[in-house]
């Protein structure tokens, strides 16, 4: 289609002039609106006010200026169609070819904190959509620009072709076009179901937009992709910066998004060894070197292939320590490294290096926004909750057992019931020394995650404490730790067996903590 008349409203002006004047050159009419033709005439530009065209000046502080037919008769006009042809000529209606608008910047206004309900309401663009959907439903006639990302593309297109969109490149905008309305329609639908009282309400919209194609799923006979959720501030591996190392697969991104989640639990220093999405390895230590050689320790058998996530900057010297011949790891995720590190890491002394990504997540500790929720796919529909954010709670936990645990022992039993909160159930973990020494990670039966976890921490077990994700129905699984040498045991509490339980821990001298709340992760 040939580009001969054009209107530009736009409400982010950046790329707004040099596409004018490209538009200009190619001697296309311009006509706009309030801001947008102010600052094309101060860039020297010729520009047709669309008050003009429609004999109706703006309005209402603005609200009311394109939505009239000349305007909309303009993008809505079949030229190929004899009716909407004679309608034109008779009402002296003339065609719209390219239309640039982007909306009112609703989404930026709502994710402040202290944005209003009345502020939002104001954000709320009405004639950009409309002209939007209205051009975008004629693209076999009108182009759409909504991004100022296809500025140069479209120009270029125009230039090569004596000032011509394909029909190719039309269908293209409109696709973008109709995304963007419609992304648009539910940021406002979600921000106003969020005015209700009900945590929950009655209509979610999430919007999702493709990062990149993988290159397979969890098997590779299976396609994939990685999309961003949209007004989603928080830390994700869909801003993650890859400073290392090829694509990331659909597994790498569930290991490290587990990563992610776990070492922002801790204030320490904090090192995570994740195999298919379970911690192997975790430590907390002042320095990540140590936080490291604790974490690798845990379980140095399973830790061939891990995934490493730190929650601070990686350090060189850490980084000489993991590129050893006798470590494999396939990604490091941390919030910077230092450049000494990656090349430490990339060295073609690390016969691994090729293997290996380096991921950086520069927010990684940023807390989550006040929105975020957790969605999980189930056949036909979607599960929806709040993120475990939860610790140790501050009040309900009590010690059940005759003896009290020691300093040292209840940091261990903080520790290992983070870290419990993080291993599918069932799940068992043993800790000493703010490390793992043991993990029983998705079992059917709590009595085999505690024999797994045991058996995983061998001599190491003795003096360790044993964490719970929910309460032991009986005093079996409790027995197998304290069989194997646990001193102190942190769980839920709640069965109707609890007095069985308690009375084990008693009668092995070992302190056991009841915190009143469970952290089941299927």
């Amino acid at each position: 289609m040939r580009i001969r008349r054009a209107l530009l409203s736009v409400s982010d002006k950046s790329g707004i002039a040099d596409f004018a004047r490209g538009l200009v050159e190619m001697d296309v009419e311009i006509l706009s609106t309030g801001g947008t033709a102010s600052l094309l005439r101060s860039e020297g530009l010729e520009v047709t006010d669309v008050a003009a065209v429609t004999g109706f000046p703006e309005i209402m502080g603005g609200r009311v200026k394109t939505l009239h037919p000349m305007v909309h008769g303009g993008l809505l006009a079949r030229r190929d169609d004899e009716g909407d042809v004679a309608a034109m000529a008779e009402h002296g209606i003339q065609g719209i070819d390219l239309l640039c608008v982007n909306l009112y910047p609703f989404e930026q206004t709502v994710a402040r904190p202290d944005c209003t309900l009345a502020q939002a309401v104001e954000q709320i663009d009405v004639g950009g959509p409309t002209m939007i959907r209205a051009g975008a439903k004629n693209h076999r006639h009108v182009a759409v620009v909504t991004s100022p990302r296809r500025y140069q593309e479209i120009l270029d297109a125009m230039r090569a072709s004596g000032g011509s969109v394909s029909e190719a490149l039309a269908q293209d905008l409109a696709r973008m076009a109709f995304r963007r309305t419609a992304q648009y329609d539910a940021a406002i639908a979600n921000f106003l179901a969020g005015l209700q009282d009900d945590e929950f309400p009655s209509f979610v919209a999430p919007f999702f937009e493709k990062v990149r194609d993988l290159r397979y799923g969890e098997n590779p006979f299976q396609a994939a992709a990685l999309y961003s959720e949209r007004g989603s501030g928080g830390p994700s591996l869909t801003s993650a910066e890859i400073l290392w190392g090829k694509d990331l697969s659909f597994n790498n991104l569930l290991d490290l998004d587990a990563a992610l989640r776990i070492v922002r639990e801790y204030e320490q220093p904090a090192c995570a060894v994740i195999k298919h999405t379970n911690p192997c390895g975790l430590a907390v230590a002042e320095t990540n070197l140590e936080a490291f050689e604790k974490g690798i320790a845990g379980d140095p058998m399973s830790a061939f292939g891990s995934i490493l996530g730190f929650n601070r900057v990686l350090d060189a010297a850490t980084a000489e320590r993991i590129a050893t011949p006798d470590h494999f790891i396939e990604c490091i995720l941390a919030p910077g490294f230092d450049p000494a590190a990656i090349t430490t890491l990339t060295s073609d002394k690390v016969k691994w290096a090729k293997s290996l990504r380096i991921v950086k997540i520069e927010n990684l500790m940023q807390a989550l926004g006040p929105r975020d929720r957790d969605i999980r796919r189930v056949l036909g529909g979607v599960l929806v909750q709040d993120h475990d954010q939860r610790g140790v709670p501050e009040e309900g936990v009590r010690t059940v057992s005759t003896r009290e645990p020691t300093d040292a022992e209840r940091a261990d039993l903080e520790f290992a019931w983070l870290a419990a909160k993080h291993v599918a159930s069932n799940a068992i973990v043993l800790a000493k020394d703010g490390a793992i020494v043991g993990v029983g990670a998705g079992q059917m039966s709590r009595v085999d995650a505690a024999k797994l976890a045991v058996m995983k921490a061998g001599e190491r077990a003795q003096g360790s404490v044993m964490a719970s994700d929910a309460f032991f129905p009986f005093a079996d699984g409790l027995q197998v730790g304290l069989d194997a040498g646990v001193v102190a045991a942190i769980e839920p509490g709640g069965s109707r067996n609890d007095h069985e339980v308690i009375a084990a821990a008693n009668a092995a001298e070992a302190a056991l903590v009841f915190t009143g709340m469970r952290h089941f992760r299927h």
